[in-house]
């Protein structure tokens, strides 16, 4: 028998860009409840630093300086946030057919109260919220923006208890 050495890698963390670094650490921790690790802070393009370089690397060479702010959400996933001074700042458009990051999932089991907090704050509901396994399981998700037009979702229960039921399977 074959020993199988793959093994789930674990998820670190995401990135995203936002228009206003202070307004999207203010909503991220306000109303998501994620911890600051790190205020916001500039980086300037210079090549004397790992993390300068490491940005040129990353970035290229078409910027001088960016904002960047560090969040953990309770489970340890790192928000790793941007807000570069060049960039557009409109709302991404909404486009979950086109390969790429379609959206990231949060979860909360108040979920009424977390999208109605995520509203209040300038952030949008999507839809209205929907049962996987209507009067049988209590899970629920939707789908919402931020006030800066990002898209997410929310799910009230874990990732393996929604769908180990099989929530496409009649």
């Amino acid at each position: 028998m074959k020993l199988n050495t793959n093994y789930p890698k674990s998820f670190s963390h995401i990135g995203i860009t936002v228009p206003n670094i202070k307004e999207a650490v203010k909503f991220y921790s306000e109303v998501m409840g994620w911890y600051i690790i790190m205020e916001p802070s500039t980086v300037k393009k210079e090549r004397d630093t790992a993390i300068g370089q490491m940005c040129i690397d990353v970035f290229g060479e078409d910027w001088t300086e960016f904002e960047i702010a560090h969040l953990s959400t309770s489970d340890g996933i790192g928000i790793e946030l941007f807000s570069f001074p060049h960039g557009i700042k409109g709302a991404p458009e909404f486009n979950p057919f086109n390969t790429g990051l379609f959206h990231f999932c949060i979860q909360d089991p108040k979920i009424e109260n977390l999208v109605e907090k995520i509203v209040a704050a300038g952030g949008k509901q999507r839809m209205p919220i929907r049962e996987y396994y209507p009067n049988d399981k209590p899970y629920k998700m939707c789908y919402v923006e931020d006030p800066f037009g990002i898209v997410f979702e929310v799910y009230t229960h874990s990732y393996e208890l929604t769908y180990s039921s099989g929530a496409y399977a009649k």
